[in-house]
């Protein structure tokens, strides 16, 4: 991927170094990150009312109307959440990781802000924090064994570069690209957030049962998947991607899918515990992005997955 040399991204908050709070691998401590889970029936209809909500936002930005200025400060509450942080003073990354990050979200900011721009829409930036250890986020406390997240209660993406060591090492996924796709897919959570898909989960999970809450979980996350693919499609087009840059990232959601997961840590597979989608879904629905760049292709929840 030819990202060295191109703009960097100032909503990058480095807090390595310093202990903290929240945490997700490919995951989350209440809000949106790489590891989710669905399926049917959410209780009452669930799928149901967050197609309708996604088909609402779309239908309003048509007649004119902003529907991020209606939704407000709707995604902040998250169950179990921290409540209000007093702001950390933080420092822009200058390692070459920390370059590498700040250009890839730069990289996505431009992609939605052109996206939501097309729509009559202002893009809100989300923040990426950088940490080590753990962190503190509205969402609450997480050690850095729990991966990236996004947590919709302040808006801001976690993650600890190390997980990118052991997304080489333990799951046999290297390359840039491959960790470019981690961070996409948790702006993806971010995109979620802005169009009430995540507040109206965090809402209706709270009513499901566990199997429930997993099922509506996995076609939250292969979204994310998706949108993260919708951002590869027009990154490609810029002609920064390089050979062998598509496969590292469909081999990183494969080696992260459910089934996958499982069968490397216990030797067997649960699908009812399965939260964020197997191997296959994981590589479909990025693909299925990547491939048209549309949202409208991203439609996890009124499709079978």
């Amino acid at each position: 991927m030819l990202w060295k040399g191109r703009r960097q991204s100032q909503n990058v908050e480095d807090r390595r170094g310093g202990g903290g709070g929240g945490g997700g691998p490919f995951g989350r401590p209440g809000g949106g990150g790489m590891r989710i889970p669905i399926g049917r029936g959410a209780g009452g209809g669930g799928i149901s009312t967050i197609v309708i909500l996604v088909v609402l936002f779309f239908a309003l930005r048509a007649c004119g109307i902003d529907p991020l200025a209606m939704l407000g400060d709707g995604g902040q509450q998250v169950p179990g959440g921290g409540g209000q942080l007093t702001e950390q003073k933080s420092t822009p990354a200058s390692d070459e990781m920390g370059q590498f990050v700040s250009t890839i979200l730069a990289e996505t900011e431009d992609v939605w802000s052109g996206i939501f721009k097309a729509e009559g829409l202002t893009y809100q930036e989300p923040s990426l924090v950088l940490f080590s250890g753990g962190i503190a986020s509205a969402c609450g406390y997480a050690s850095s064994a729990a991966g990236p997240f996004y947590c919709p209660g302040d808006r801001k993406v976690y993650l600890d570069t190390a997980f990118f060591d052991q997304l080489a090492r333990q799951f046999d996924a290297s390359g840039d690209f491959a960790e470019a796709y981690v961070i996409a897919h948790e702006v993806g959570h971010h995109v979620q957030n802005l169009i009430g898909v995540l507040p109206k989960f965090n809402q209706m999970r709270q009513q499901m049962s566990q199997v429930e809450a997993n099922q509506m979980s996995t076609r939250v996350e292969l979204q994310a998947d998706c949108f993260a693919g919708v951002w590869g499609h027009y990154t490609a087009q810029k002609g920064i991607l390089e050979r062998g840059d598509l496969e590292e990232a469909l081999n990183a959601a494969a080696q992260i899918g459910d089934d996958t997961l499982q069968r490397r840590t216990q030797g067997y597979v649960v699908p009812e515990s399965f939260n964020h989608g197997t191997s296959d879904q994981r590589q479909r629905w990025f693909a299925a992005g990547f491939k048209s760049g549309k949202l409208s292709d991203c439609d996890t929840f009124n499709n079978p997955i």
